[in-house]
């Protein structure tokens, strides 16, 4: 949690200002600190933190408390330090208790340096203190990328994905694009029972590109789940995404049961993801329809008689395929090859910046198909 104080000033225990300030390497507390380096998200954020291992048997005993006091300090910014403090609670632990507590902590920073003074202490008052330096930055040919914090800004992790979007001023409010966007919410691993970070960040981050594009007027969202085969959320044509709603939406999957109706389907997988496709893709109101998610391998794909149906499907199609190891995969899945035959445009997302780039590839088509090369132009410009 980020420190604070009326009117700004942070006020810090005397000890623990001056620990802070004499930058020692303390271990009074015997521990160990590791560094995480900045690493990108897919919420284009830069993750940075630090994990700590401490001796069990250190902590022997009961009612003691962690108390983990930090400053991140920008470089470019030396009188603006940004102070967090972490409290862990440590249950009783037996004096003959083997091996070590893992602890971690992280925080967000956008590009820049910034040096990190830490410390930690018990309640017995010992002390293990630490400090180091990092720098997050993009490589060069990352450098048009618009990341969702600001240069040398330092704030907690965000914990909630869900959170609502910030109005955007929309463009071209004559002619403004409806596009409707069909996403798989599911993991990487299809026998998964769980939703990992990962996988979530990954595709609110699709959905959150999307969202911020200034030509889009109309969104049509459809969010279902593979593994039960059915639609979990469905908005139609709104100016914007309700990501709370759809975030509660998502609280209804139980990835780790199974429904016994769907057993007595043999082919009930195909069938489910046949319809649904049928259904979005035979609508004739969206300027696009963007498919998105982890790949839908299935015993039995599309069926050909399926396909020819959908050839008269004029609108463009395209597919954001994430795959965080495509040469474990490197196969084209049932939307995959829908996709290509209806000549649309399948795109790999497997870092945060393919979210980018390829998102800009997807718009610069519907621009192009939705006004022709001379609004393209206009819109590029």
């Amino acid at each position: 949690m980020p420190v604070s104080g009326p009117g700004g000033r942070v006020r810090l225990f005397t000890s623990d200002a001056a620990i802070l300030e004499s930058q020692d390497v303390r271990k009074d507390l015997p521990c160990t600190v590791n560094v995480t380096k900045p690493v990108l998200g897919f919420d284009l954020k830069y993750h940075s933190g630090y994990e700590v291992t401490v001796p069990l048997k250190e902590l022997a005993g009961s009612d003691n408390q962690l108390t983990m006091v930090f400053r991140v300090t920008p470089e470019n910014h030396p009188d603006e330090p940004v102070y967090f403090s972490q409290h862990i609670q440590v249950p009783n632990i037996d004096e003959d208790a083997g091996g070590p507590a893992y602890l971690q902590g992280t925080f967000e920073v956008g590009e820049g340096k910034y040096h990190v003074d830490w410390l930690m202490r018990d309640r017995a008052e010992r002390l293990c203190s630490y400090y180091w330096d990092i720098e997050a930055s993009l490589p060069s040919r990352d450098k048009q990328m618009a990341l969702d914090i600001p240069p040398t800004a330092v704030q907690p992790a965000d914990k909630e994905p869900f959170k609502q979007e910030a109005p955007v001023e929309r463009h071209s409010p004559d002619t403004p694009l409806n596009v409707k966007v069909v996403i798989n919410f599911a993991p990487q691993d299809s026998a998964s029972a769980t939703m990992q970070p990962l996988d979530i960040n990954a595709l609110v981050s699709i959905l959150r590109n999307i969202a911020r594009e200034p030509r889009i007027g109309k969104f049509s969202i459809i969010a279902y789940n593979m593994q039960e085969q059915r639609v979990i959320y469905r908005q139609q044509d709104a100016s914007q995404i309700d990501f709370p709603a759809l975030g509660k939406a998502l609280n209804s999957l139980s990835l780790g049961t199974v429904d016994l109706k769907r057993l007595s389907q043999k082919h009930g997988d195909t069938e489910f993801l046949t319809g649904l496709m049928t259904k979005e893709l035979k609508d004739e109101k969206p300027d696009a329809v963007i498919f998105a998610g982890p790949k839908v391998m299935l015993e039995d794909g599309i069926s050909q008689d399926t396909l020819k149906q959908l050839s008269d499907v004029k609108v463009p199609v395209f597919y954001m395929n994430y795959n965080l190891n495509p040469q474990v995969n490197p196969w084209r899945d049932a939307i995959g090859n829908t996709v290509k035959y209806l000549k649309g445009l399948e795109f790999t997302i497997t870092r945060p910046r393919d979210v980018f780039f390829c998102w800009s590839e997807i718009m610069g088509h519907i621009v192009k198909s939705k006004f022709g090369r001379t609004g393209s132009a206009s819109a590029s410009q």
